[in-house]
């Protein structure tokens, strides 16, 4: 261990960081160690990821003072943000900038940070077919990791982007799994106008991200877009009707609809898929399934996800 490269992994307990966790310590012949950064080393999941093979220190990005320790000697730093953790696009990006910076004040060679594109370059603010939220976005949740970008290529240690896609997870997690009507049929709906989704699983970000730890420092300053599969609703309704052993219908709601459902966080959400929707093609193109089996070669497809999957998704 003393003789491996170091690399400090944040939302280790999370589903990007946890990924990249598993993905290093299953490999034997890694040139790499785990650095476990968590807010709460002593929780049950801190505990685990010690007792699985990595070293877990604390570390918080609202607290930039805790970075210094949970940084230095790593050499390479994997960086994340959760913006569903408090629904606050300039905490989100306030976090992102005291990382970036204690990476650099660290000396680490390589960077990978988890971003999405600042959607208000294709769709500035003066537009109004999709709706400003809080005055300053268009989708929060994107924009200000894309906005970040700039900061982590001007304050950061050298870095690539990992930009990722859908989790096909929030089918488990957040309340998008299959429902049945009052015919007793199941359907799954989302905003989708009429365009397909690029979807991941969500295991395979930190695999992907793994990928381009091994490609070394001089992948800094690329992007690397990933995504399993490109899939239109209907697609995947059919993939889960195969699962399930029932026929499964795709409704695709009004994002005018969708915006006012009032789920914490629906209105960025509505906004999201309004924006891939009018802009799919530059969405898609900005991910690719070959690069991400490139770097993560068991990378899944949905079938695939499914499989393993599906008895996990609630059936409301």
């Amino acid at each position: 261990m003393a003789d491996k490269k170091i690399i400090a992994v944040v939302g280790a307990t999370g589903a990007q960081g946890g990924g990249l966790v598993r993905s290093i310590l299953a490999d034997a012949n890694s040139e790499f160690s785990v650095r476990a950064i968590t807010r709460k080393p002593d929780s049950d999941k801190g505990k685990a990821l010690a007792a699985a093979g990595a070293t877990v220190v604390a570390g918080d990005a609202d607290n930039p003072a805790t970075l210094d320790a949970a940084f230095a000697g790593a050499h390479g730093a994997f960086i994340v943000t959760n913006f569903w953790e408090h629904f606050s696009a300039e905490r989100e990006l306030a976090q992102a900038a005291a990382m970036a910076r204690a990476t650099r004040k660290a000396g680490n060679a390589h960077v990978v940070w988890s971003t999405l594109e600042d959607t208000r370059k294709w769709i500035p603010l003066s537009d109004p077919r999709v709706p400003n939220l809080h005055d300053k976005y268009k989708v929060a949740h994107f924009d200000s990791k894309g906005e970040a970008d700039a900061i982590f290529a001007a304050e950061a240690a050298p870095t690539s982007y990992l930009v990722t896609s859908f989790y096909w997870d929030n089918f488990i997690h957040f309340g998008m799994g299959p429902r049945r009507g009052e015919d007793g049929k199941l359907g799954i709906a989302w905003a989708a106008g009429g365009a397909p989704l690029p979807g991941i699983a969500a295991a395979d970000i930190g695999a992907c991200a793994y990928g381009v730890f091994k490609k070394g420092p001089a992948a800094a300053g690329q992007r690397f877009g990933i995504c399993g599969e490109v899939l239109t609703g209907g697609e995947m309704a059919a993939a889960m009707a195969k699962h399930l052993g029932e026929p499964v219908s795709f409704t695709d709601i009004p994002f005018e609809i969708y915006r006012n459902l009032g789920f914490p966080g629906a209105e960025d959400m509505s906004n999201m898929f309004q924006v891939q929707s009018l802009f799919s093609r530059e969405f898609v193109a900005n991910r690719s399934v070959e690069l991400s089996r490139a770097l993560h070669p068991g990378l899944q497809s949905f079938d695939t996800w499914l499989a393993h999957n599906i008895g996990q998704i609630p059936i409301g």
